[in-house]
């Protein structure tokens, strides 16, 4: 089994090699096995002999290869320095066992050899070190994750224990598997445990399953990971959150106020309680779709509608309370108003009529007045006139008998000059309240003129708002179909609410228009306070003409508090090679709020980080303003390859916290291809290479042509006898 040349019993020495087996030698030398070796089947193997029987090492070198009979230790660990004797036929090696033991074989006694005190023990391995769940909803149960336990040892594995640890133990559970405590693994076997997740509360959750056994270390440690994601939640957001009801008639019943409830969260939103309270609260009747057996599905709503009776003379209030499972509390409306006696009242905008210069004989120019009634009775119109100039006429516009509390109705005006010279004269309307008067004025000319038309000739009436948020944009042209120039006096706004409303575009004051150009009158809808909101645009010319439009909106208000919307509320960024490209995502973060939000703090869990850009979300802390809206990047950069689990967790200034759960999937970079080296170490043997450069392969040449010279030389007196005897014989 060595270099040297013991007599193995029963056989003896073969011829000394020649060439090639030098050659072969030397090839052999350094030779590894492509799997582990097993130092027991090689005990088997040098006590017993090959599989198919015949002769063993024990017999030549004893039964233990620490007494190192024959140099027996030269082949520790070198399966290369046995495979060389045999292929040498050292001892009578080749003869018995040429064949006989294969390549791996060979590695099992070269690893008895390196350590014949082996003996047979269990091994434990279990694969993965670690379950990675990805992001699951508090309360729910995740799908199973496998970990194998495999027995890599000689000897039985004994399982004494399987326990959970760690700080959310109670998070995870062992839900399946073939492992079991008390069971046993025999050599080369395995057995599964399946674990599962079902977190308490949000966050990242780490536990451990610790497996207790015989082999060494006395157990094995199973990291469990995940993270748990904030059960989506509703938030209540009310179109008002106070309705005053003004002046109104003791015994007569207010209009129905409307109040939208919607929902800007992510679940459903149930209302457990619709009441109405305080000291007057029975001069009140609740109405709408609202209802405590109807949940408002995420981003729906309902509809509230109130009306009011007083009963008394006076001041009265009361409130709506809504009691639900929204993630921003309960809400409350604001019910006011006052009881007096019937005082009908009538209102018109504009106050004043200017048409300004227009073209004797020409086409009619009409203006609209609008009437609106602010009493708390129905009013009752008996007249509707123009009097004065004959040039100045009032149309039946949509105004009739009555005009309910709070209603609105159009009387058109048209302006036809039949000479040159300024007009006058006077919009009355009678009824049961007061009279009123609005003031025409005009001018004939037989000149060019300008003539300034809007392309709306109704209110712009804008979309529900939520308060601190603007509106999409109107645009409104200002042509001017006249035959000269027009120069802008005056561009702005008046009415109830101006501060409301916010102009833009491209029409400005002391601009120009010259015939048949135009510009543009960009209003948006930007409410200070929840409720309808109203305005007026005035635009005046240097022509004296004056041209008005009414702008309405209804604001919108979500209870004051920490009320941030995340969007989206998890992630997963799929699979990423470590050491790659690490992906990006943006998560809106809105302010839905009607207070500024600050957040005071981001921490993540997990391969993920913040980025900052020029777009996005500034470093806590920073304040969210009502309305506002900001983007957080988030950055993927795993280090290491398996599932990912994390989250970012944001945490306002109070007891607020928002929670986005992270996932990913990394998988190991690919490296380049090497170029194999070649090895020839020996050991034990007779060979001393390194990188393919064997010092001892000249040496190895130069004997084998000493061979064949000394054979060349012992053959000569052979070959000349031969020779002589066949000359004789030819000769006899």
């Amino acid at each position: 089994m060595t270099p040297s040349t013991p007599h193995y019993p029963g056989r003896r020495l073969v011829r000394r090699t020649g060439l090639a087996t030098l050659l072969i030698l030397g090839a052999g030398l350094g030779t590894a096995s492509a799997q582990t070796p097993n130092a027991l089947n090689g005990k088997s193997l040098y006590l017993n002999g090959p599989v198919g029987g015949g002769a063993t090492c024990a017999s030549c070198h004893g039964p233990n290869p620490a007494s190192n009979v024959n140099g027996i230790l030269r082949a520790a660990n070198a399966p290369a320095v046995i495979s060389a004797a045999i292929a040498a036929n050292r001892g009578g090696m080749g003869a018995l066992f040429n064949g006989r033991f294969s390549s791996a074989e060979l590695a099992d006694l070269a690893a008895f050899i390196g350590d014949p005190t082996v003996v047979a023990a269990p091994a434990a391995s279990l694969s993965p070190a670690s379950l990675a769940f990805s992001g699951t909803t508090v309360g729910q149960t995740s799908a199973g994750l496998t970990a194998t336990l495999a027995n890599t040892g000689s000897a039985a594995l004994n399982i004494s224990s399987i326990a959970l640890g760690g700080a959310a133990a109670g998070d995870y559970a062992v839900s399946g598997g073939s492992c079991s405590a008390g069971g046993a693994l025999a050599a080369g076997a395995n057995c599964s445990l399946v674990v599962s997740f079902k977190p308490v509360a949000a966050g990242t959750r780490a536990a451990t399953l610790t497996i207790g056994h015989n082999a060494t270390g006395g157990a094995s440690t199973l990291a469990l990971s995940g993270t748990g994601s904030a059960v989506a939640q509703p938030t209540v957001a009310l179109s008002a959150t106070s309705v005053n009801f003004g002046a109104l008639v003791v015994n007569t019943a207010s209009a129905p106020q409307t109040i939208t409830v919607s929902n800007s969260g992510q679940a459903a939103l149930s209302f457990t309680s619709i009441a109405l309270g305080g000291a007057n609260s029975g001069f009140f009747t609740l109405g709408g779709s609202c209802s405590t057996a109807a949940p408002v599905p995420a981003g729906g709503n309902c509809t509230l509608t109130v009306q009011a009776q007083p009963t008394a003379a006076g001041a009265f209030s009361a409130s709506v309370s809504l009691v639900s499972n929204a993630s921003n509390g309960n809400a409350a409306i604001g019910l006011s108003g006052s009881g007096a006696a019937a005082a009908p009242a009538l209102a018109a905008n504009p106050s004043a009529l200017a048409f300004g210069a227009q073209t004797v004989g020409g086409a009619a120019v009409t203006q609209n007045v609008t009437l609106t009634n602010n009493g708390n009775v129905a009013l009752a119109i008996s007249s509707i006139t123009a009097s004065g100039a004959t040039a100045i006429t009032a149309g039946a516009g949509t105004c009739g008998a009555t005009l309910a509390i709070g209603a609105s109705c159009v009387v058109p005006l048209s302006f036809a000059p039949a000479a040159a010279g300024n007009v006058a004269a006077t919009l009355l309307v009678r009824s049961n309240a007061p009279d009123l008067q609005v003031a025409i004025t005009g001018a004939g000319t037989t000149a060019a003129v300008a003539k300034p038309v809007l392309s709306d000739g109704g209110p712009l009436v804008f979309a529900d708002t939520q308060l601190g948020r603007s509106s999409a944009a109107r645009s409104t042209v200002l042509r001017n179909d006249g035959s000269a120039a027009l120069k802008i006096a005056s561009l702005l706004l008046g009415g109830a609410h101006p501060g409301d409303f916010v102009l833009g575009g491209s029409c400005t004051v002391n601009g120009t228009l010259s015939p048949a150009a135009s510009c543009t009158i960009d209003s948006t809808f930007k409410p200070t306070a929840a409720g309808a909101r109203s305005a007026g645009l005035v635009l005046m010319t240097d022509g004296g003409a004056q041209l008005n439009l009414n702008l309405s909106g209804n604001g919108v208000a979500v209870p004051a508090g920490a009320a941030l919307a995340v969007s989206p509320q998890s992630f997963d960024f799929g699979a990423v090679t470590v050491g790659g490209t690490a992906p990006t995502k943006r998560f809106t973060l809105t302010n839905t709020g009607s207070a500024a939000l600050n957040l005071a703090s981001a921490t993540f869990t997990g391969p993920f980080s913040a980025v900052t850009d020029s777009t996005s979300c500034a470093a806590t802390p920073f304040a969210l303003q009502p309305g506002a809206s900001c983007e957080l990047v988030v950055r993927y950069a795993p280090t290491a390859a398996g599932a990912s689990a994390g989250e970012v967790k944001l945490q306002g200034d109070a007891a607020s916290s928002w929670t986005i759960a992270l996932t990913g999937l990394a998988s190991a970079a690919v490296p380049p291809p090497a170029t194999a080296q070649p090895q020839n170490s020996g050991g034990g043997g007779c060979s001393a290479a390194r990188d393919g450069k064997d010092p001892m392969l000249p040496l190895l040449v130069l004997l084998a042509l000493g061979v064949i010279g000394w054979r060349r030389v012992a053959r000569g007196p052979a070959r000349r006898a031969g020779k002589d005897q066949h000359n004789d014989q030819e000769a006899a």
